[in-house]
């Protein structure tokens, strides 16, 4: 499981005028309700993976998004936020992470107490993807759909992997309050990731236990 996190080119009306910013509103969907909005969704990650002049990251195409959203359907507990107006504006899925610690093998270095702390009692979840259109509350939507997945779940940490070589996504993410804590390997393949987390908002005083920002991680709201 990695995390997609890419901004994507805002939709504008007939004209190529930019339409005025609306409201944004959050919305849960069950898994019934993701399937119906398959295609759009991989529409969304379509345009937010396009790829940039000189980005030499090859990206997965939009049938392995699909597969990996469905895989992750799959999964106990999963769940998807979507944020909309007229269309599709963002979204983020993912489920609770295993107390098993399965989730974390092949991280370098250990794993900083307070995270096995919360591992235990069922306060992680995992995100598999944040993807969110540009517009001017870009940021805060991208914070609005993360920290409903972690109330809804009453999780006290997100976690996520990125693949090492996608360089831009770590930064992006950063910016939305997650904080890198190493690489991890998985056996499965070649791929190297940055592990990543998200302490939760208002419902955590203070960060976890042991929880510490990497040097060159740029902390939380770092780019």
């Amino acid at each position: 499981m990695t995390a997609d996190a890419r901004q994507t080119q805002s939709r504008k009306p007939a004209g190529g005028r930019p339409s005025a910013v609306a409201p944004v509103r959050l919305r849960r969907l069950n898994r019934r309700q993701v399937e119906g909005v398959r295609e759009d969704l991989a529409d969304l990650y379509a345009e937010s993976r396009a790829t940039e002049p000189g980005d030499a990251y090859l990206r997965p195409s939009r049938q392995s998004f699909l597969n990996r959203l469905t895989t992750d359907m799959r999964r106990p507990g999963f769940a998807m936020v979507i944020g909309e107006t007229d269309g599709l504006m963002g979204c983020a899925f993912g489920f609770p992470v295993r107390g098993d610690g399965s989730w974390w093998f092949g991280l370098a270095g250990t794993l900083p107490h307070g995270i096995g702390q919360l591992m235990v009692s069922g306060g992680v979840f995992a995100f598999g993807a944040i993807m969110i259109r540009p517009h001017p509350q870009d940021r805060s939507l991208a914070r609005r759909v993360q920290e409903r997945l972690l109330t809804d779940h009453r999780a006290s940490l997100g976690a996520t992997l990125v693949d090492r070589a996608d360089g831009p996504t770590p930064a992006a993410i950063r910016s939305w309050g997650w904080q890198d804590i190493g690489e991890l390997h998985r056996r499965a393949g070649p791929t190297t990731f940055r592990a990543l987390v998200l302490p939760g908002g208002e419902r955590t005083a203070a960060r976890p236990a042991g929880l510490v920002t990497m040097p060159g991680s740029g902390g939380p709201g770092g780019v």
